[in-house]
């Protein structure tokens, strides 16, 4: 581990996935008398300045969700500027992750992106297969959506049943999730929100059936480094018993 501020965090006891819906970069704008495009660009500092922390504290998976299935409803000036954006950090392996060893993944449908950004998802998946095994795996949730994944899985068993490659005593959580963009990865310990909102936002729906929540008034552009440690420790502080006593 780097030398880096763990804050009252117990290193012990770290969750080892951490999905964060990263809300509040229009609000942070809007506030400050700027274009929404100001937030999102704030907004992506921020992203690298956490997943670099979450590596050098030690959790093992991190979920970002980037833009939700929902956010086409968004003004096209606005989606635009998002996925300009999104592809100016695709770039290269470097402006994510610094010198770090991280596997990347991207969850979500990929359909309706553009080439270039399609092209440069697969080229940073291929890139970084050679730190698959360094223990850091960066996800990041673009044109995802819960429900979507659920009906895609389902679908898909559907189809194999259909043409006799399963039977339905072969249909258990195991195969379905095999069907989820997240297949491989383990379910979320903790998600947190911020920015005052208290709701998942159809994100990893299947996967945060015992989730811890933490949330937060502070919106994303403002998100700090003590924030997210003082997410974990309350993550800590909790019992988790799945169903049990």
């Amino acid at each position: 581990m780097r030398k880096v501020n763990t804050y009252n965090m117990d290193t012990e006891n770290m969750p080892l996935h951490v999905g964060i819906i990263m809300d509040g970069n229009g609000r942070w704008a809007k506030m400050r008398g700027l274009p929404r495009t100001a937030g999102h660009i704030k907004g992506a500092d921020v992203l690298k300045k956490i997943t670099r922390y979450c590596y050098d504290v030690g959790i093992k998976t991190l979920t970002l969700y980037a833009f939700s299935t929902e956010n086409w409803k968004r003004p096209d000036e606005e989606v635009s500027s998002l996925f300009k954006l999104f592809n100016e950090h695709l770039k290269n392996y470097k402006s994510i992750m610094g010198n770090r060893e991280a596997l990347i993944r991207f969850s979500g449908d990929r359909e309706p992106l553009s080439d270039e950004i399609k092209r440069r998802m697969k080229k940073l998946e291929d890139y970084s297969e050679q730190f698959r095994h360094t223990g850091f795996t960066f996800n990041f949730a673009i044109n995802y959506g819960g429900r979507a994944e659920i009906l895609k899985a389902t679908k898909e068993l559907c189809e194999k049943y259909k043409n006799g490659e399963i039977e339905l005593s072969d249909i258990n959580e195991e195969t379905f999730e095999k069907g989820l963009y997240t297949a491989g990865l383990p379910s979320p310990d903790l998600i947190i929100r911020p920015s005052g909102e208290e709701r998942l936002s159809n994100f990893l729906i299947w996967q945060s059936a015992y989730s811890e929540f933490v949330f937060s008034d502070v919106l994303w552009p403002d998100y700090t480094t003590e924030k997210f440690a003082e997410a974990v420790a309350e993550f800590q502080k909790r019992k988790r018993r799945f169903g049990g006593i």
